[in-house]
């Protein structure tokens, strides 16, 4: 999916800036002109940055005061999700996902510095554009008017619904695999992805998990950047973010009990096989053990001289092999 074009921006990694007034789009702006925007009072603006450089965030830091721990994490973008607050201002980190063209997971993370007249979103890894977003948001200009408090909850939404068609994507995957697991011979193949499904499961709820505790904090403490009003949105944020962690949770459950039926028929199909090469080595014993006794060179022996001895003890041999294998056929074993 395309980036958001850049509007007049200098750097291309400024992928878009806005002022916003009364809910409403007033004007796009170059980094250099924030201030003058914000001077007039009634506005704020919001900036999305795309793995911007140190020079543009150190200049985005400059403008807003940023703090320097913040920006830190904002540069290196190998953070866990979490929520800090430094002075009035706050500093989220999301992480992305979704699922690529060949099948693997992909991360990325979202650093969100929240003012009280600036939300500013730093964006990793995630190739999926906020355009979309940011035109819903314009679309509601009686809740844009709330402020960056809004817009921090709109992009947590955005960001923790995207996660479910990707925990969806995972049930299906099990469900392949538990069929495969019963109606095909257990392979190594099989084994290696049910590993691999728990390893991503592993990594989706180090992803979605921390999550819980960041809306919880956005609900019941007192932000003063997040007005009264829009907290039963975060409550509606925390609620998905609920409900796809007992998805994830319950799939892993799945996943486990899975290993578990595939390790059980692994075993069952080796004690199967155990069985059957018994059951071939008792039914070769018997015309073996024959055979041995005539190759004994004794000189009295049953039927050595007889001239229908050699038929006699074959079709004596074909009997007794032809008893045990009906015997085991019987038990299983065959």
């Amino acid at each position: 999916m395309a980036l958001d074009p850049p509007a007049v921006n200098s750097a291309p990694s400024v992928v878009n800036c806005a002022a916003y007034a009364d809910g409403r789009r007033v004007a796009d702006l170059p980094l250099c002109d924030v201030s003058e925007a914000l001077a007039e009072g009634g506005r704020f603006v919001w900036i999305g940055l795309y793995e911007p450089s140190e020079t543009i965030l150190r200049e985005v830091q400059e403008e807003f005061g940023l703090h320097d721990l913040a920006v830190e994490d904002a540069l290196r973008a190998h953070q866990r999700p979490k929520l800090e607050q430094y002075g009035d201002a706050l500093f989220v980190v999301l992480r992305t996902v979704q699922i690529g063209a060949d099948g693997i997971l992909e991360f990325g993370e979202t650093h969100i510095f929240v003012g009280p007249h600036y939300l500013i979103s730093v964006r990793h890894g995630s190739v999926r554009s906020h355009a979309e977003l940011r035109t819903r948001c314009e679309a509601v200009p009686h809740q844009l008017e709330k402020g960056p408090g809004f817009v921090l909850y709109a992009l947590m939404d955005f960001i923790v619904d995207s996660y479910l068609p990707v925990v969806e994507a995972y049930e299906a995957r099990l469900q392949d695999l538990e069929e495969e697991i019963f109606d095909v011979r257990v392979t190594r193949g099989t084994t290696e992805r049910i590993y691999a499904l728990k390893r991503d499961l592993l990594a989706l709820k180090r992803t979605v998990s921390p999550l819980v505790e960041v809306c919880g904090r956005l609900m019941r403490y007192d932000f003063s950047l997040v007005p009264e009003d829009t907290k039963p949105y975060y409550r509606d944020v925390h609620d998905h973010v609920v409900r796809i962690n007992e998805m994830i949770d319950n799939v892993r459950e799945l996943v486990t009990t899975a290993l578990e039926a595939n390790l059980s028929l692994a075993s069952i199909a080796q004690q199967e096989d155990t069985r059957r090469l018994a059951a071939w080595a008792a039914i070769i014993a018997v015309p073996t053990m024959i055979a041995g006794l005539y190759g004994m060179n004794f000189e009295v022996m049953p039927e050595l001289k007889w001239r229908y001895g050699y038929p006699v003890v074959v079709t004596l041999t074909a009997v007794l092999c032809a008893g045990v294998y009906r015997g085991f056929k019987r038990s299983g074993w065959l």
